[in-house]
């Protein structure tokens, strides 16, 4: 029996929050070249979305239980209510009270910004809860991969750096695709992993509709897409070449590639799941490094 500690740790899942910290990181960068960094807006709108990305990492551990989805022959990392560390009613507590800090730490970025971001905090949240919960949840109807690559790419970027200049940046949103086709690259491995865990309780992923191939696309497709961002943002919107710098992930995902086109293995797509996780994190450096110098 894991420590308390330990165990709300793991219920946390601190290795998908890289997927919270990279558009901030990116929108924070741009923010700087153009003069408009403000450093209270940009430090809670980090803390605001790994908070949202906790209490739905909570949301979902909850939810796969109470639904049957997560069952002891998962291959996945332990879910604490599915192992019998966390009861139900904990975890739906925690969930809530992790949702309603999230929303204090967004106070002061709302009356900053608006009912522009009044309207983005009250769709974040939503979205994050409804991903498993609720009686038709985002992900369980295959819409998982639009909702993530939408909050955790345009929406994060475009949001963040809007909070600190105050208007809308189309450059913003643009470098957001990068991001957000990397998260859904993460939840790719997920869905892959759990396909068949996933048919079996009525999870309709993009795997589970269309298959192992479809997935497998889906993931190079992904990775593709996020390398041609900042040759998007250089040639249309007039941004520093060091950027291209950025472009070099799809070289570092090569080895990426060749584990998902050749493995269904659930041990080696769990250390695939973390790869990724690090594929987006070394964009986002690349991509605020190059953008600032």
């Amino acid at each position: 029996m894991p420590s308390t500690f330990d165990i709300w740790m793991s219920a946390a899942r601190p290795k998908t929050l890289w997927a919270a910290v990279a558009p901030v990181l990116m929108a924070c960068a741009m923010a700087w070249r153009d003069g408009v960094f403000h450093p209270l807006a940009a430090g809670l709108a980090l803390l605001t979305a790994m908070l949202l990305q906790v209490a739905t990492n909570f949301c979902n551990d909850y939810a796969d239980f109470a639904k049957g989805t997560d069952t002891a022959e998962r291959t996945g990392p332990v879910r604490a209510t599915a192992a019998g560390w966390v009861t139900p009613a904990a975890m739906k507590r925690a969930t809530i009270l992790t949702f309603a800090l999230a929303a204090l730490c967004a106070l002061y970025l709302i009356m900053r910004g608006g009912w522009v971001l009044a309207v983005l905090m009250a769709a974040s949240i939503a979205s994050g809860a409804l991903y498993t919960a609720g009686p038709k949840p985002l992900g369980y109807l295959g819409l998982g991969d639009l909702f993530v690559f939408i909050f955790f790419g345009p929406v994060a970027v475009a949001g963040t750096y809007y909070v600190q200049a105050l208007r809308f940046s189309e450059a913003a949103a643009v470098a957001g695709f990068a991001p957000g086709l990397l998260s859904v690259a993460i939840l790719v491995v997920n869905n892959l992993r759990d396909r068949e865990g996933d048919a079996r309780n009525g999870k309709k992923t993009l795997a589970v509709r269309f298959g192992p191939t479809f997935a497998r696309v889906q993931y190079t497709a992904c990775l593709i897409g996020a390398s041609l961002v900042p040759l998007l943002l250089m040639r249309y919107y007039g941004a520093p070449p060091n950027i291209l710098t950025a472009g070099l992930v799809f070289v570092a995902g090569l080895s990426a590639l060749r584990t998902i086109w050749s493995t269904e293995d659930g041990f080696r797509l769990n250390a695939l799941l973390a790869q990724t996780a690090r594929l987006l994190l070394l964009f986002a450096g690349l991509f605020a490094v190059g953008y600032v110098l």
